[in-house]
């Protein structure tokens, strides 16, 4: 009888962890994929700024810039460029 009960709570665990993985899966996806534009954000600010001074043009590392370039990635880098040189 111990084992029936030892086999049936193995059952419940893995079931409750597979329930957990399935439910979490979509926002750690959705926060990896933010993780990645963040980086890949940063990055091409950083290759505006550093090509951009051979052309007296800067973005400028601003909370804000940081924060539209981290959350669109590289459109968000690409509206910047077109705000400073047409604002």
């Amino acid at each position: 009888m111990e084992s029936l009960s030892f086999i049936l709570m193995i059952a419940g665990i893995a079931l409750v962890c597979i329930l957990l993985v399935k439910l979490l899966a979509k926002p750690i996806k959705i926060v990896f994929k933010l993780l990645i534009n963040a980086g890949l954000g940063f990055i091409i600010l950083f290759i505006v700024n550093f090509f951009g001074g051979f052309f007296d043009f800067s973005l400028g590392i601003s909370f804000v810039n940081a924060l539209v370039a981290g959350v669109l990635g590289v459109p968000g880098v690409i509206i910047l460029v077109l705000l400073k040189l047409f604002g």
